[in-house]
């Protein structure tokens, strides 16, 4: 079962559910390639490998359980596991063992996963970054060291899902920590509606924003993981285009910031769809968006503040200078401007929710570019904070490499609640661009 990073989940899930292969050789070949690429990506917080096959032994030992039976997953070291350590990116944590899963966790154990470890995040996911190096390049033309930011805070989900370690990892986003770490890795980020996924069991830094999502190798093998843990219909995807999808190019008041590289990606996402049968606008976001990103950066850090509020009493001196400065910052925000930024979302989503009366999914850029050199910071989220603060689906395609030879790509974002279709769409935009290589 060598080759199975080049299978999709739902093939290997499948092949796992007619016993044609084990959980434990499965398990096995996860491990091989995270032994073989491990020591240069980094992506793993706690990695014990007698400990998953012992998990992939006790389910071929009983009926597939569900529909991840024997399926090697990422958790992210955001979310408490009763089995392994959870540090949440901090040194505060370093010996922190949870007695229980998160919700999501246990959800994905439910349904039969084999739980591989738990994938490095930014401290408290914000913007420390960790140690995890982007997988697509780790050395130059001459052969000399140079590392490349996976993103944050999923770091270590997208670094071992887009190095082949396993087929999905979870990831969560508050800013545009799904969005960000999947386009510079060149894999699929699917951050869900919010509320989609409950938190419970997950280090909350801003629980109006906090969502829960996938990083995985493909649109339908998102859906596919979503689907099963939310018990809603995400999968399986629509096999034919719908008709006459109406997209919305919505370039965002950022639009100064993105790169050639982003420009000429988000046009080339565009033809691809309306090539595909997409009926095309340009969208302009109202009046009232503007003030979404500074918006969401008062929420984010206004909860930030009280959300650490027993680790700035107890254990003070563990917090990094950035994460230190960050608090600070949100403990200044006035509860006014608080409730003024949330009375703010909560108008832009109704503006937003005519946007939709017009358009099926809107079409925007996900980072400003390629991924930065070095590994000191995670690259900016200026064009995912709002998306977030309005809780709407979106989808990041991989849309092949840029002119600096890293991973680029776009954002497909749908109406609240709207998944299915985003994910529709995004598929849509994936097998078009497949043809087209």
């Amino acid at each position: 079962m060598n080759d199975f990073p080049n299978l999709s989940l739902q093939d290997l899930a499948a092949r796992l559910a007619r016993r044609e292969v084990s959980a434990e050789t499965v398990t096995r070949a996860s491990i091989a390639r995270m032994e073989e690429v491990e020591p240069v990506v980094r992506a793993w917080q706690h990695f014990d490998p007698e400990q998953a096959i012992a998990q992939a032994r006790r389910l071929d030992a009983q009926a597939p359980k569900g529909a991840l039976h024997g399926v090697p997953i990422g958790v992210k070291d955001l979310m408490d596991t009763a089995d392994m350590p959870t540090t949440y990116g901090s040194p505060i944590y370093a010996r922190h063992q949870p007695q229980m899963d998160a919700i999501c966790v246990a959800a994905s154990r439910s349904a039969g996963a084999v739980i591989m470890g738990k994938t490095v995040t930014t401290e408290f996911a914000t913007f420390h970054p960790g140690v995890t190096c982007n997988p697509h390049r780790t050395h130059n033309a001459d052969g000399m060291p140079q590392l490349h930011t996976p993103g944050g805070s999923s770091s270590g989900s997208a670094a071992a899902v887009a190095s082949g370690m396993v087929p999905v990892a979870f990831g969560t986003q508050t800013a545009g920590s799904i969005v960000r770490p999947a386009a510079y890795c060149g894999i699929v980020g699917y951050k869900p509606t919010y509320g989609m996924l409950p938190l419970v069991g997950i280090k909350s830094l801003s629980p109006s924003l906090d969502t829960v999502g996938v990083l995985a190798r493909s649109v339908g093998d998102a859906a596919f993981f979503i689907s099963t843990l939310s018990h809603l219909s995400l999968s399986p995807l629509p096999a034919a285009a719908p008709p006459r999808l109406r997209l919305g190019i919505c370039r965002t008041q950022h639009w100064g910031r993105a790169s050639q590289a982003t420009r000429m990606t988000l046009e080339r996402a565009a033809s691809l769809l309306e090539a595909a049968g997409a009926v095309l606008s340009d969208v302009s976001l109202p009046g009232i968006c503007k003030g979404l990103t500074e918006a969401q950066m008062t929420i984010m850090g206004f909860e930030a503040a009280l959300a650490f509020a027993p680790e700035s009493q107890t254990s003070p001196t563990g917090f990094s200078n950035a994460f230190e400065k960050f608090l600070a910052a949100g403990s200044a925000v006035d509860g006014a401007a608080y409730c003024v930024a949330q009375e703010l979302a909560v108008a832009a989503r109704c503006a937003l929710t005519g946007i939709f009366r017009d358009v099926d999914i809107l079409l925007a850029p996900s980072t400003e570019g390629e991924a930065p050199v070095g590994l000191e910071a995670t690259g900016d989220p200026i064009f995912n904070r709002m998306w977030t603060l309005l809780g709407n689906p979106c989808v990041h395609v991989p849309l092949g490499i840029g002119a600096g030879g890293m991973p680029i790509g776009v954002t497909l974002i749908g109406p609240r609640w709207g998944d299915t279709q985003t994910l529709a769409a995004a598929d849509l935009l994936e097998r078009s661009f497949a043809t087209k290589k």
